[in-house]
């Protein structure tokens, strides 16, 4: 062999041994786990909102609600904005939300009397998919609806019609999401229009055990939104009587036994619009078509920007507080704005 030939040589198996090398480090670099996504702790501005009509700054029985308060929340947080969905905890203050772009946000509600005056110890993370990723590395950003009870939260992905649950109580807003079964006729509901609201039946209730999703809008052909009923005794089908081209848009379950709806309307010539209904829960099976009277409806003329978060909780002086929340669509000529009403108990 010549010397050529054995520089050649060497060069040869020293490319092959580097290239061993470069392979061997290869799965050891995969098995590596992704970067822990972040929980930040963010700053969150209010700006109290005393009259829900400003006509009438002392008027404060709208429908069947009495007006408590609100605030209108803003933050130079980049992902702030976009809230979609709202629980508050029994203590009235504590509360978890999420955004439509696949981030959760929770923090406490102060208060000054009855009548929240603003936000503290507010945090943002993203939220995680089954993988441990967050949803938007794999598009599924348009998060809509959330429910919880005991620690478990459930997530209705709009676009994908996805449900995910999360054991928030053990693992906290770093808890992956695990897709639950839905059904079918869920699978084939229009990319805009799928799950915008969900609400879990709590124990000693009809239809307990049972987490009901809603579609936004048209989902039959008379034009009905279309419910599921998802687990509990008696899963299926049923549909919501739509009117005045109002929106479904969230929902609350009631001690008494009756389903809160939240809907909204937006239109060029009358501007938004917001209502809340007021359904039995014994009224709900496979198959009905359910409706039910309004407990209040607002137009631009009131305090409200697109809203699409509902919640219930009891205030310690034994009242039922309702508190609501707007998606401002991450837009500088909209709003993220809190309010609280008063349900009187039949």
């Amino acid at each position: 062999m010549t010397a050529h030939s054995n520089r050649a040589m060497r060069r040869f198996v020293l490319a092959a041994l580097l290239g061993t090398a470069v392979l061997a480090a290869l799965p050891v670099a995969a098995r590596k786990p992704a970067a822990q996504p972040v929980t930040e702790k963010i700053e969150i501005a209010a700006k109290p909102i005393p009259a829900f009509e400003a006509r009438d700054p002392q008027r404060r029985q709208f429908g069947k609600l009495l007006y408590r308060g609100g605030i209108a929340l803003s933050s130079t947080y980049k992902n702030f904005g976009g809230v979609s969905a709202i629980r508050v905890g029994t203590d009235g203050e504590r509360f978890l939300a999420l955004t439509d772009r696949g981030y959760w946000l929770r923090g406490r509600i102060q208060y000054q009397g009855q009548a929240p005056v603003g936000v503290a110890d507010a945090e943002m993370s993203p939220i995680l998919g089954p993988d441990g990723r967050p949803l938007t590395t794999r598009g599924w950003h348009d998060t809509e609806s959330l429910t919880e009870d005991s620690g478990v939260a459930y997530v209705g992905i709009e676009r994908v019609h996805q449900i995910l649950r999360f054991e928030l109580g053990k693992q906290g807003l770093v808890a992956p999401g695990r897709p639950i079964p839905v059904p079918v006729e869920a699978k084939s509901l229009p990319p805009n229009k799928g799950l915008e609201a969900l609400a879990l039946v709590p124990k000693g209730l009809p239809l307990a055990g049972t987490l009901i999703a809603f579609s936004e809008s048209a989902a039959d052909e008379a034009g009905n939104a279309r419910g599921f009923l998802i687990g509990g005794p008696s899963p299926g089908l049923f549909g919501v009587k739509r009117s005045d081209d109002f929106d479904l848009t969230d929902a609350a379950v009631t001690p008494a036994g009756d389903l809160l709806l939240l809907e909204r309307r937006f239109t060029m010539l009358r501007g938004p619009g917001m209502r809340i209904r007021r359904i039995p829960l014994a009224d709900i099976k496979p198959g009905a078509l359910v409706d039910g009277p309004a407990l209040v409806e607002a137009d631009a003329g009131y305090q409200i920007d697109n809203m699409e978060g509902l919640s219930l909780h009891r205030a310690d002086s034994g009242e039922l507080v309702l508190t609501l929340v707007s998606d401002d669509n991450f837009s500088s000529l909209q709003r993220t704005i809190l309010l609280q009403f008063t349900l009187p108990e039949p």
